[in-house]
């Protein structure tokens, strides 16, 4: 059975798992009333953005050395305090503060404050709004990465994109409807983009930057006349089986996943085929044409997957030299922001210059900060720290040139308008129209959610609602 032999092998390596949820892990029932579990769903009210673009910066980046200006820091350099990264265990730690590295200044019409290690990302700033108190529950990078894009740093749960797949399904119906672009997988592995308890449809397809970033999306040994023959008689043998099984929907879902990766042979080589793309194009990303593994070319891809309707993609800036846990030395966030600034810049940009940041929301992450303080004042390197972070969304129905939410004189802790990530996703969910509490899937005996039993969203940032405070 060779045909059916390559269809598998293609099916498990064109996505990291997601087509072969064909033949497992595609259980649990399917609470889409369509028959098709990825077809275009209404939401629950209008929403401002119709897709998402999620940054995460993975390891931990510094507040106080990117977005969250410290002057008191700078003075006080050196001065000893009594402070740990474990702010609500007793006892006394005398660490001493440590200013940054950087420079800040203002940049745009609204003045906000942006480090020298983004001058690109600072001459987008008028579109962006920071979020300067953000705070999570966990500053291990295993379940802070989890939280970040599942809401537990407990339990396996579905990923936020997985989510946003099963609310609202998927605009092209040969591509994926949630796509992660990842040198490499971060902290926490393949469960970050996992659809958990929810149909495996759902699930995120890794694409790994490189020549060949779908593996195997090609047929071979076979015309695409015989491929469709191949196809018509599974979907037939499907329908047989479920005649006998009116009430199990997973077969919808695996006629569905054969029928994605059948057109993904046609759209995914034309969605990442970069020989249309302009010279001034690809400048404005900082990358050049032959380059095909930097974090310009995701951000360059992401531009192109949103164009082609794919919901939520993903953009991991992981890998061996990537990865903001600067530790023993903050001189890494030097590098690893050069390798970033202007490829996020230019996104920004390309997308508004054809009209679509408006409705494309994108958004800026890390799992946590980094302390403001350490064992003593010559250390090089910052400590874990969930207390407060700097997050930042932009376009996608968000005000643009604020910044929402203010940390302590030494960026410690949250002062002002603090947001947990519980409160981020709801806002993301909100923005795409639908309600965090009411995106719900029943499992184990109870309704579960993104934002489990908390979030709160943060309308104070959004364009054309009242402020809540």
């Amino acid at each position: 059975m060779p045909l059916i032999r390559d269809r598998r092998q293609f099916l498990k390596s064109a996505s990291g798992g997601f087509a072969m949820t064909a033949f497992s892990g595609m259980c649990g029932s399917l609470q889409a009333q369509s028959e098709d579990p990825l077809a275009p769903r209404d939401s629950h009210f209008v929403p401002a953005a119709d897709r998402v673009i999620f940054i995460y910066a993975t390891g931990g980046v510094s507040h106080v050395d990117t977005f969250d200006h410290k002057p008191k820091l700078t003075r006080d350099h050196g001065k000893s305090i009594v402070a740990s990264r474990w702010l609500n265990k007793p006892g006394e730690f005398t660490r001493h503060l440590i200013k940054s590295r950087w420079n800040f200044k203002q940049y745009g019409k609204s003045g906000t404050w942006v480090s020298d290690l983004f001058p690109h990302v600072g001459g987008v700033i008028d579109d962006i709004c920071v979020l300067n108190a953000m705070h999570c529950d966990s500053d291990g990078h295993d379940k802070g990465t989890l939280a970040a894009h599942t809401g537990s740093a407990q339990f396996a749960r579905p990923g936020i994109g997985s989510w946003v797949s099963y609310g609202l399904g998927t605009e092209n119906q040969n591509l994926p409807s949630f796509m992660v672009l990842a040198p490499a997988t971060p902290y926490a592995g393949a469960q970050n983009w996992g659809s958990c308890f929810l149909p495996g449809c759902h699930q995120g397809t890794h694409v790994i930057p490189g020549k060949d970033p779908i593996a195997n999306v090609n047929p071979r040994g076979m015309s695409r006349p015989q491929q469709e023959m191949e196809l018509g008689l599974l979907r037939r043998l499907n329908r047989t089986h479920q005649g006998s099984r009116a009430a199990d929907q997973v077969i919808n879902a695996r006629i569905r996943s054969f029928e994605t990766a059948f057109g993904m042979q046609q759209a995914a080589p034309e969605a990442f085929n970069l020989s249309g793309e302009t010279r001034k194009t690809l400048q404005m990303y900082g990358m050049e044409r032959a380059d095909t593994k930097g974090f310009g070319w995701q951000c360059l891809m992401a531009r192109r997957l949103a164009e082609r309707g794919v919901r939520f993609i993903e953009l991991i800036d992981v890998g061996s030299n990537s990865n903001w846990d600067s530790h023993g030395n903050m001189g890494d966030h030097a590098r690893l922001a050069k390798n970033v600034d202007k490829p996020i810049a230019g996104l920004i940009k390309d997308l508004k210059q054809r009209g679509m940041l408006d409705r494309t929301l994108i958004v800026w992450t890390s799992e946590f900060g980094r302390t403001p303080f350490n064992v003593n004042a010559n250390h090089a390197g910052r400590e874990h720290h969930k207390f407060c972070f700097s997050s930042w969304m932009a376009g996608g129905g968000v005000k643009g040139g604020m910044v929402y939410g203010t940390s302590d004189d030494y960026g410690i802790r949250a002062a002002e308008n603090s947001a947990h990530t519980h409160d981020l996703h709801a806002t993301i969910l909100h923005q795409l129209g639908l309600d965090h509490e009411r995106l719900t899937y029943r499992h184990a005996g109870r309704d579960f959610r993104l934002t489990d039993v908390r979030g709160e969203v943060l309308h104070d940032v959004l364009h054309g609602e009242r402020a809540t405070s």
